[in-house]
């Protein structure tokens, strides 16, 4: 691991402190997995952001999917 600086305002900091002594775990432990779920969630909306542009760029035909209606499980 590296170590690195941050400037994180102490409000901030104040819940983190508060969030890290209640899961009783390290705030650079904190900091970490935050980091992960947070390039996580970017890397969701990117693939999110590729599939609207692919069918933006190749729109759903009309009945294209009829095939498979009765597939299909709604349940009641």
């Amino acid at each position: 691991m590296k170590t690195i600086q941050i400037t994180i305002d102490e409000d901030l900091l104040g819940r983190v402190d508060l969030a890290t002594q209640n899961q009783n775990i390290a705030r650079s432990q904190f900091i970490r997995k935050a980091l992960e779920d947070a390039l996580h969630r970017q890397a969701i909306m990117e693939l999110e952001r590729k599939q609207g542009e692919g069918y933006r760029l190749h729109p759903v035909l009309s009945g294209e999917f009829d095939i498979w209606v009765a597939d299909q499980a709604w349940g009641k």
